[in-house]
C-alpha cells in the first residue's frame, strides 16, 4: 500500500473502522458505487473500468509522492473490508483549507448512513487538523440528501452558505449547501 509523503500518519483508527490511503484493490468497488450514487456527484456520466483503471493509472498514483498534492483519498474499512472511500479535496494549501469527500456502499445509506460519515469525519478531522494543519474543512452538497445537513451539525459543522440556483439537476436548479468546520487547535 502506497504512503502519502505529505503525512505523518497514514492511517486512523476507531474501533473497528480505519481510513487508509487509497488502495489500488477498492478501485471499482469505488466505481461501482460512484456509479449508483451519481446524483448527488459531480460526475457527468457513469463511469467504465477505463475510466477507472485510467484515473488510477494517471491521478491517484501521482498522489503520493507530492508534498502538497490537491487530494488526499483514502479507502474506509471496516476490519479491513472497504466500505466507502473518500478525504480531501480541492486542497488550498495556502489559506489551509479543503473539501470532504466520502461516500460509502449504496447498500448501507439507508441504514447507516449517520454511522459512517460520522466514523469518516472522526477520523478526517484528526488527520485534517493534527496532521496536516489544515484550519477549514468543509462539504460542498447538492440540496438532494437533507439528512447530510443533521448528521453534521450533529458532527460541529456549521452550515456556513446556501449558493441559491447554483447546480442544474434533473431540469431544473438546486441549491447548494457548504457546512464547515474550524480547526479550534490554533
Amino acid at each position: 500500500m502506497p504512503n502519502y509523503i505529505c503525512l505523518q500518519q497514514q492511517e486512523q483508527h476507531l474501533g473497528d473502522y480505519s481510513i487508509v490511503p487509497l488502495r489500488y484493490e477498492d478501485r471499482f468497488s469505488i466505481m461501482k458505487w460512484r456509479n449508483e450514487q451519481i446524483y448527488h456527484l459531480r460526475q457527468a456520466r457513469p463511469l467504465t473500468e477505463e475510466d477507472q483503471q485510467r484515473y488510477f493509472d494517471n491521478v491517484v498514483s501521482k498522489l503520493y509522492d507530492n508534498p502538497k498534492p490537491d487530494q488526499i483519498l483514502f479507502s474506509y474499512l471496516e476490519q479491513g473490508i472497504c466500505i466507502g472511500y473518500g478525504g480531501l479535496v480541492h486542497i488550498n494549501w495556502i489559506d489551509r483549507n479543503a473539501e470532504i469527500s466520502f461516500i460509502m456502499d449504496t447498500k448501507l445509506e439507508k441504514e447507516h448512513f449517520a454511522k459512517h460519515w460520522s466514523n469518516f469525519l472522526t477520523m478526517l478531522k484528526e488527520l485534517s487538523f493534527s496532521d496536516l494543519n489544515l484550519h477549514k474543512i468543509y462539504t460542498y452538497a447538492f440540496d438532494l440528501r437533507r439528512h447530510l445537513y443533521t448528521m453534521l451539525e450533529a458532527n460541529g459543522f456549521v452550515r456556513e452558505a446556501t449558493l441559491k440556483d447554483h447546480c442544474f439537476f434533473e431540469g431544473e436548479y438546486r441549491d447548494v449547501v457548504l457546512h464547515s468546520f474550524i480547526n479550534d487547535r490554533v
